[in-house]
């Protein structure tokens, strides 16, 4: 009975300081990971520096979103995969709730229509911008990967089709294989971690079945449920780099289809940045767009899954992963590649369909240097950029 209501209170202790993260980390992966670093190592103390570097670096060398990873796996280091769960629901919901109502705020209105919605897609011009100079400039050191860089921009540009970021992330992690197979980590790292090998293992080959069956029960039933489950879970499946790298997967799988209008979908990008929590919570905003608040909850549960199950997957084998010189090397091509995808996706369909006018991108360098050299908080901007919109309509 007490080691019951123990557990309980550790698990009302991740929700509620999970919760308090959830409505108060702006700015992005990079930040989440201060703040994650601040409450949990330094103030807290539920792990060590060492355990925690170790983890942010697990989660980098994953695909799907990096800092909700971290927040999961905190969670399970310190209460179990309910622990995780509670922590994922904690730092997630407030965007999910945020990014649905103005899902839902928007329908019946005439998006393209609105003058305020053209200044949140200038937001996005600013902050995806911003996005690739700080991968670039950490991914794209030498120049081999600047090349690996541009043939993936190239790539995504020429041959856009539903497996085109697939092939060419998959091309970059062979690349990077050859030509980094000699990377070598002396560090000993060993930590132990509340989950069996067999339940890891289990996560790992639930993962791959569902990428590999979901796509072919979706051609089997033509139900519209399982081909949004779908999309989002092959999307968080295969995003590496962060939720900016989300944007050309999600924009391919949905706009083209009809799903959602081009306006729309950048609209809610623009809208993604003014709310805290992690940007992947973007396929709430579509989801709730598509097919109400309950496909809203869908596309969150499906998006997110991916990394709730390689995180859970991974972990046991942390230690052995992170030694292998040649994973490590074909993950140095593959960052490197979602810094030409990312490129590709500011080209078209951002820059395409936002920068139209000289005021457009006089604009959008304004919002992009409040960001980068003011370092103004991310909703000021999104606010300055919606009224912006607003005042160049009667320009």
């Amino acid at each position: 009975m007490t080691q019951n209501k123990s557990r309980l209170q550790t698990l009302l202790e991740i929700l509620f300081v999970s919760t308090r993260l959830g409505l108060t980390s702006f700015g992005g992966p990079i930040a989440h990971l201060g703040y994650f670093h601040e409450e949990y190592v330094r103030k807290r103390k539920w792990m060590d520096e060492k355990s925690y570097a170790d983890l942010v670096a697990l989660c980098q060398f994953l695909p799907g979103p990096a800092s909700s990873q971290v927040g999961i796996g905190i969670g399970v280091m310190r209460g179990g995969v309910l622990g995780g769960i509670v922590s994922f629901i904690g730092f997630t919901f407030p965007s999910v709730f945020a990014l649905i109502v103005f899902a839902l705020i928007l329908q019946g209105l005439n998006v393209s229509d609105l003058s305020w919605i053209h200044g949140l897609k200038l937001v996005a011009v600013a902050v995806v911008a911003h996005a690739i100079l700080g991968m670039a400039e950490k991914l794209t050191p030498d120049l081999k990967r600047k090349t690996i860089a541009l043939l993936a921009l190239i790539g995504t540009l020429l041959w856009q089709t539903a497996f085109s970021q697939v092939g060419v992330i998959l091309l970059a992690g062979l690349l990077g294989f050859l030509l980094y197979r000699d990377q070598t980590d002396n560090d000993e790292i060993k930590h132990e971690f509340p989950i069996s090998k067999k339940f890891a293992v289990i996560c790992l080959s639930l993962f791959f079945a569902l990428l590999l069956l979901l796509p072919l029960l979706r051609d089997v039933t033509s139900n519209s449920w399982i081909a949004i489950f779908d999309s989002f879970y092959r999307s968080g499946s295969l995003v590496f780099g962060g939720g900016h790298v989300v944007l050309p997967l999600l924009e391919r799988e949905f706009v083209p289809s009809g799903w959602i209008s081009e306006e729309a979908f950048l609209a809610g990008y623009g809208a993604a940045q003014a709310v805290p929590g992690p940007l992947f919570t973007f396929a709430a905003y579509i989801g709730a767009v598509t097919n109400g608040w309950q496909g809203g909850l869908l596309a969150t549960v499906a998006i997110f899954l991916p990394a709730f199950l390689l995180i859970l997957g991974t972990l046991p084998f942390w230690n052995m992963l992170r030694q292998n010189a040649k994973i490590k090397g074909a993950l140095m091509g593959v960052n490197a590649a979602v810094v030409g995808i990312l490129i590709s996706a500011f080209y078209q369909p951002i820059w395409t369909s936002t920068i139209i006018k000289p005021i457009d991108f006089a604009f959008a360098a304004v919002l992009f240097s409040m960001l980068v050299y003011w370092k103004l908080p991310p909703w000021m901007v999104v606010v300055t950029g919606a009224i912006g919109g607003l005042l160049m309509s009667f320009l």
